[in-house]
């Protein structure tokens, strides 16, 4: 098999290799359909709940070598394929709600590798690919981070390293050079593969490019371990976090009314009796999950006092999560509420990014027609306008709700508007045991190390957890369990680097992907038009 020639001569020279159609018919095309599948699959097992992260960088190497010299059709269709595969494993968790929804949005996600694939075979011809390649990652990330409807950052190359060598670049600039970095060292691979192979096949000495390009990955690797990754505070907070559990998981895991808040209400007041009994330490704060209670305590008196005598208990501001109606009878607000023993309720947080098709239908009179399961959505969720920094107790927080751990502004946010501890309350019953209480942890553990805060999960069913600045999981909860962990935790005010740069190294290695692919493709359409007038 023909390889593409060397680096060494002038980009408009480069040859690359034939279709896969004249070398070997279908069987090199769907030869290396099946290795690019393969390759997905592997990329899936990098996440949790297997945790293989270095087989996130051999994913890329293995799409890099399948579509170096391919036209950008091949590319595409081999991006394709390595995406199908990755997402249907990723977002198996969808399956109570049905693998239909599984396939659906896999298919959908996929379409972005496969633009990035095409991408990859176009760029494979210019000189310094492999660093194009790696900016096309970031691209493609960038992208599906935000379409459609506000985007679905699951499956980003810096969520498979959230406990790698890697993960203390987040620090320097957040997940997306945590991809960056990922993808480079399996781009640098391949370059490294493919000047072995060169030299096999040419009977000459081992090239240059080998050795630096094995050098280059393991660098890339390596260098995490010089950023200073920042862990002390002057102040602390003694936290609680209440599991109260749910009664059975999946899609009906609310059951009958009240009977998720009674759940975190008794665990609150078991936690008073302990503290009463000298068993447990007075708490600072507690914190209840997303979605602890089922009723809108504001029009349902019940839910109210229920609410309210449980942290009267407990005699601590406490983080509510509740579901609360308006601001009309089509919606519903998906808030986090400080509750002050004394006082009662007072500050709150909206959550910003409802997911659609969970939390609302995007263009419900005409989907709902023809999926009847949307109709289980009977409100909207209304998205919120602020960033959840709250005064809870003596602690200045940042709550984040659930999904929203995914999106980098939403989280960042809370830390450059005053956040000195992150909180995210979350609600995973109806996908608990699946994974994707996992997969959710792992992102958490990045938020920790990119913005130098602790990280406090509370969900209804589990995975609740305790994470140091430095992503360490101190405590965890089991899934579909009740317990209550208590904690010290630091309270910091300085900022990382990746806070104060923001979005920048994003839009800039992003912006870099997407110039190499359109450069890329203009000398193609040149050299085609060349190739018809000569």
């Amino acid at each position: 098999m023909a390889l593409p020639v060397s680096q060494e001569q002038p980009v408009a020279e480069e040859k690359s290799e034939p279709p896969a159609r004249t070398r070997g018919g279908r069987r090199g095309w769907w030869g290396r359909t099946g290795l690019a599948a393969l390759g997905g699959t592997a990329l899936a097992l990098a996440f949790p709940p297997f945790d293989a992260w270095p087989l996130s960088v051999l994913a890329v190497a293995g799409l890099t070598l399948l579509t170096r010299g391919r036209t950008a059709r091949h590319g595409g269709w081999l991006g394709f394929a390595f995406g199908v595969p990755f997402f249907v494993v990723l977002l198996s968790w969808l399956r109570p709600v049905g693998w239909d929804a599984t396939v659906g949005l896999s298919l959908i996600e996929a379409l972005f590798l496969a633009a990035m694939g095409a991408c990859l075979a176009l760029t494979s011809r210019l000189r310094g690919w492999p660093l194009w390649a790696a900016m096309l990652w970031v691209t493609q990330e960038w992208a599906r981070d935000r379409l459609p409807f506000g985007g679905f950052p699951w499956g980003r190359l810096a969520f498979a390293n959230t406990a790698s060598p890697y993960t203390p670049l987040a620090a320097l600039g957040g997940a997306p050079l945590v991809t960056f970095a990922v993808a480079a060292g399996g781009t640098l691979l391949a370059w490294a593969v493919l000047a072995l192979l060169r030299a096999r096949q040419d009977g000459t000495d081992l090239p240059w490019r080998a050795p630096v390009g094995a050098v280059g990955a393991v660098a890339l690797a390596l260098v995490g371990y010089a950023v200073p990754v920042r862990t002390a505070a002057a102040d602390t907070v003694k936290v609680a976090l209440v599991q109260g559990n749910v009664d059975r998981p999946g899609m009906d895991f609310l059951g009958r009314p009240m009977e998720v808040l009674n759940n975190h209400a008794g665990a609150t007041e078991q936690l008073a009796a302990d503290v009463a009994a000298g068993k447990a330490a007075k708490p600072d704060v507690v914190i209840w999950p997303e979605n602890a209670s089922d009723l809108d305590p504001f029009s349902d008196p019940a839910a109210y006092a229920r609410i309210d005598r449980a942290v009267k208990a407990v005699g601590v501001p406490t983080l509510v999560g509740a579901l609360v109606d308006g601001p009309d009878t089509q919606h519903v607000r998906n808030e986090g509420i400080v509750w002050d023993p004394s006082s009662g309720p007072g500050e709150s947080y909206t959550k910003q990014h409802p997911v659609p098709f969970g939390e609302y239908v995007p263009f419900r009179a005409q989907l709902s027609k023809v999926i009847s399961r949307l109709q289980r959505v009977a409100r909207d969720f209304y998205p919120g306008t602020g960033s959840g920094v709250m005064q809870l107790g003596p602690a200045r927080i940042g709550d984040v709700i659930c999904f929203e751990v995914a999106y980098d502004e939403i989280v960042r946010d809370t830390v450059n508007q005053g956040g000195r501890v992150l909180v995210v309350q979350t609600n995973n019953a109806t996908y608990n045991r699946t994974g994707q209480t996992e997969q959710q942890l792992a992102m958490s553990r990045l938020r920790a190390v990119e913005h130098g805060r602790a990280v406090l999960i509370a969900a209804t069913s589990g995975v609740s957890a305790v994470i140091a600045p430095d992503g360490t999981v101190e405590q965890r909860t089991d899934e579909m369990t009740q317990q209550v962990l208590n904690a010290v935790v630091p309270l910091r005010d300085g900022r990382t680097v990746a806070d104060k740069v923001g979005a920048g190294p994003e839009w800039a290695l992003a912006l870099g992907g997407l110039l190499a692919c359109a450069f890329a493709a203009t000398g193609a359409v040149r050299r085609r038009r060349a190739g018809r007038t000569a």
